[in-house]
């Protein structure tokens, strides 16, 4: 994976962090609970519908699952009172039993072998979940952990760099460091989102979430804008089936 992959993906996670937020505080959340769902589905159902890679096509599925994967965490603890540490255990639980459906099922786990219908769905169900967790482990630390949400930040960032470092001096195989850093994506940037959104006295820079879902929804518009003319990210090697992404 190239290094834009994982700027966007990071980008994809504080947007849709704070575009659910934005969401459920500008309209009724079960109204926007509901929008979330059925941008979620359209989205999935475009990405299925293509032969082939295409970036806006691709990051379209991966911000509508992020935007929703953050409503389900967050409906478990405001709609329905679990605790961030029960619905983390909870998520992580789930992420693993599908990797391990996943495995038993494909005997692999690696986005390079994603060639059928049926592989990508345990991929987009493993997004889905990763999602979910790291929003319920961002607000754990933030809230329940009382970190706030700069440190956590933080700390996400420090952590990510071990399975790539990992990785590196070969402690770990390529699918495993690559699932691993993949979920710290997710409560590393809806951290520092949630950060530059909420208000002073809640520790945050007090630029709203609105404006900053705006701000990093700019940003990944430019940057899939250039992978998508330039191809940057499509590996050399054309794959006979579907997207190995």
């Amino acid at each position: 994976m190239t290094a834009l992959f994982w700027v966007i993906k990071v980008l994809t996670t504080g947007m849709g962090e704070t575009a659910s937020d934005f969401l459920a505080h500008t309209i009724a959340p079960p109204v926007a609970v509901g929008l979330g769902g059925l941008g979620f589905a359209a989205a999935l159902v475009l990405q299925f519908r293509v032969r082939r890679y295409l970036a806006g096509v691709y990051w379209l599925a991966v911000i509508m699952v992020s935007v929703f994967g953050t409503m389900a965490a967050d409906v478990l603890h405001v709609g329905l009172g679990v605790p961030y540490l029960v619905s983390t255990v909870g998520f992580a639980i789930a992420l693993a039993a599908i990797l391990v459906v996943w495995y038993a099922s494909e005997r692999t786990l690696s986005i390079h072998s994603i060639t059928t219908p049926r592989r990508e769905c345990f991929y987009w169900a493993t997004v889905l979940a990763t999602f979910a967790l790291g929003t319920a482990a961002g607000d754990l630390t933030a809230m329940t952990f009382g970190w706030g949400y700069l440190l956590s930040g933080v700390i996400f960032a420090v952590a990510i760099a071990v399975p790539a470092l990992a990785f590196r001096i070969g402690r770990l195989n390529a699918v495993a460091a690559f699932w691993a850093a993949y979920v710290i994506t997710r409560p590393l940037g809806a951290s520092f989102a949630d950060w530059m959104g909420v208000s002073h006295e809640r520790g945050g820079l007090g630029l709203g979430t609105g404006p900053v879902t705006a701000a990093w929804a700019v940003l990944i518009v430019v940057l899939v804008g250039y992978l998508a003319v330039t191809r940057a990210d499509t590996e050399p090697t054309a794959f006979s089936g579907r997207s190995g992404r």
